[in-house]
C-alpha cells in the first residue's frame, strides 16, 4: 500500500475521533453549556445528519479541485469547526460547528477513498479502501477512549483541542508526503458526475449499504443499556466491552478488505447473513453474561466491516469518484440514523431487545436487496466477483490503469525514476 493511503487513514481518525467525542462526554459537555443531557443527545444527530446531506453538496463544491487541494481545504474547514467546538460559548455555537465538522467530515471520507484507490492496481481496491477505513475502526477503538479520558481529566474543551492537535498532524503529513496529483480522468462537471445517480441499479447498491450499517447501529447504540440493565454487567464493564468490540470491528476490516474485490458479492451475503443470526443470537441470550459478550464479538466481527465490500460495489454500480464515494458514506450515516431511530421508537414499548429485533429484519431487508445480482452471478457462474447482473463486466470510468501512472509520484523521496518501487502489498 503506498503510504498516502495510510495518510488517509490518519485524517479519517481525527475526524471519526471527533465525532464520537460528543457521545462520550454528554453529561460533562451537558453542565458546560448549561443544557440538558438530551440536548448534548441532538449534537450527536446534527453531526450525522451534516454528513449526510451536507457532505455530498461540499464535496460537489471540491469536484475539480485537484485531490491534494481539496484534501488540505477540508482539513482547514474541519479543523475550523473543531476550534469552534473547544471555544463555545454556548449551545447554539456549538450546534453550529457540528453541523460544520459533520460535513467536513463526510466530504473528506469520500475524497479520502476515492483518491485511495487510484493509488493502486483494480484488483487492490477493497484492501486500499480497508486500510483507509482503519481510521474509523481505531476512532472507536482507541480515539474515542482517549477522547474520553482526557476530558474527564482536563475538560471537555481540552478534549476539542487534543482533536484539533490531531487533525492539524494529519494535515501537515498530508501537505508534505501527499503526491500532487492532477483531478481524476473521466471526472467532469457536477451535472456529468451526478448524472450517475440515474441508475437504478446504483440506488438499489446504496441501499444495501444502508441497511447494513442499520442492522448494526439498531444493536451498537444501546449496548450500554442492555449490558447494564439486562445482562447486569457493571457500569465500569462497559468501556471493557467496547473496546473488545472495537477490536472485533479492526479485524473484521482487515479480513474483508483482503476479499473484497475478488469476492464482493459473496462476502457481503455471508456478512450479512452472519449478522442477522449473530443479533438474533445476542437478543435471545443477552441475559447471560457469556452469551451476549459472545454475540457481541459476533456482531463487531460481520456489521460495519463490511465497508470495504459495500465500497466496492458502490464503485462498480457507479464510479470511484469523490462525489460518489461521499453520497455513499451519506447512505451510510442514513442507516445510523434510520437504525439508532427505529431503535429508540420501539424501547418504550417493547423493551430494551426491541431495536436487536429492529437490526434482525434491517439485514434480512439487506439480503433482498442484493437477490438481483445474486441471480445475476448464478446465470453467469460468477458468483465470486460482485460484477454487474447478468454477468456484464462492470463499469469503469476511470482507465484501469491509472494507478500506473500515479505510481512514479509517490515513490519514495530519493529514488530514481528507473528504480523499481517494489511490492504493493
Amino acid at each position: 500500500m503506498p503510504l498516502t493511503v495510510y495518510l488517509m487513514a490518519a485524517g479519517i481518525f481525527s475526524m471519526v475521533t471527533s465525532e464520537f467525542l460528543v457521545a462520550g462526554l454528554m453529561p460533562q459537555i451537558a453542565e458546560g453549556l448549561d443544557v440538558t443531557v438530551p440536548q448534548v443527545g441532538y449534537l450527536v444527530t446534527a453531526f450525522a445528519a451534516a454528513m449526510a446531506v451536507g457532505g455530498p453538496f461540499l464535496a460537489s463544491g471540491v469536484l475539480r479541485m485537484r485531490p491534494k487541494r481539496a484534501l488540505l481545504l477540508l482539513f482547514a474547514i474541519f479543523l475550523g469547526g473543531n476550534v469552534l467546538a473547544a471555544t463555545a460559548p454556548d449551545y447554539t455555537m456549538m450546534f453550529v460547528a457540528r453541523l460544520i465538522t459533520g460535513t467536513a467530515s463526510a466530504a473528506f471520507l469520500g475524497t479520502a477513498i476515492s483518491l485511495s484507490v487510484r493509488l493502486v492496481e483494480p484488483g487492490l481496491r477493497g484492501r486500499a479502501v480497508s486500510v483507509a477505513l482503519n481510521g474509523l475502526m481505531l476512532g472507536t477503538l482507541l480515539g474515542l477512549p482517549m477522547s474520553t479520558f482526557v476530558g474527564e481529566r482536563y475538560g471537555w474543551r481540552a478534549a476539542f483541542w487534543t482533536v484539533s492537535a490531531l487533525t492539524v498532524l494529519a494535515a501537515v503529513l498530508t501537505l508534505a508526503r501527499v503526491p500532487r496529483m492532477e483531478r481524476q480522468e473521466g471526472g467532469g462537471s457536477v451535472r456529468q458526475e451526478l448524472g450517475v445517480f440515474r441508475s437504478r441499479r446504483l440506488l438499489l447498491v446504496l441501499s444495501t449499504s444502508t441497511l447494513i450499517i442499520g442492522a448494526t447501529f439498531s444493536a451498537f447504540s444501546y449496548f450500554n443499556p442492555i449490558f447494564t440493565e439486562v445482562t447486569g454487567f457493571s457500569t465500569g464493564a462497559v468501556p471493557l466491552l467496547l473496546i473488545a468490540y472495537g477490536a472485533m470491528n479492526l479485524i473484521g476490516n482487515i479480513v474483508v478488505g483482503r476479499l473484497a474485490d475478488r469476492h464482493t458479492l459473496a462476502v457481503l451475503v455471508t456478512g450479512l447473513v452472519a449478522n442477522g443470526i449473530f443479533l438474533a443470537a445476542f437478543a435471545l441470550f443477552a441475559e447471560t453474561s457469556v452469551g451476549a459478550v459472545v454475540f457481541m464479538l459476533g456482531i463487531g466481527l460481520v456489521g460495519i466491516t463490511m465497508n470495504p465490500a459495500m465500497a466496492a460495489r458502490v464503485q462498480r454500480a457507479g464510479n470511484t469518484g469523490p462525489l460518489v464515494n461521499t453520497v455513499h458514506s451519506s447512505f451510510i450515516t442514513l442507516g445510523i440514523i434510520i437504525g439508532s431511530a427505529l431503535g429508540g421508537a420501539v424501547i418504550p414499548h417493547f423493551g430494551l431487545l426491541a431495536p436487536v429485533w429492529i437490526g434482525v429484519a434491517m439485514a434480512a431487508l439487506g439480503l433482498l436487496t442484493l437477490l438481483p445480482d445474486m441471480r445475476g452471478a448464478r446465470s453467469s457462474g460468477s458468483g465470486a466477483t460482485g460484477g454487474t447482473p447478468g454477468g456484464a463486466p462492470d463499469a469503469e470510468p476511470v482507465p484501469a490503469r491509472e494507478w500506473e501512472r500515479e505510481k512514479p509520484e509517490a515513490r519514495p523521496v530519493g529514488q530514481a525514476v528507473g528504480e523499481p518501487v517494489g511490492p504493493l502489498c
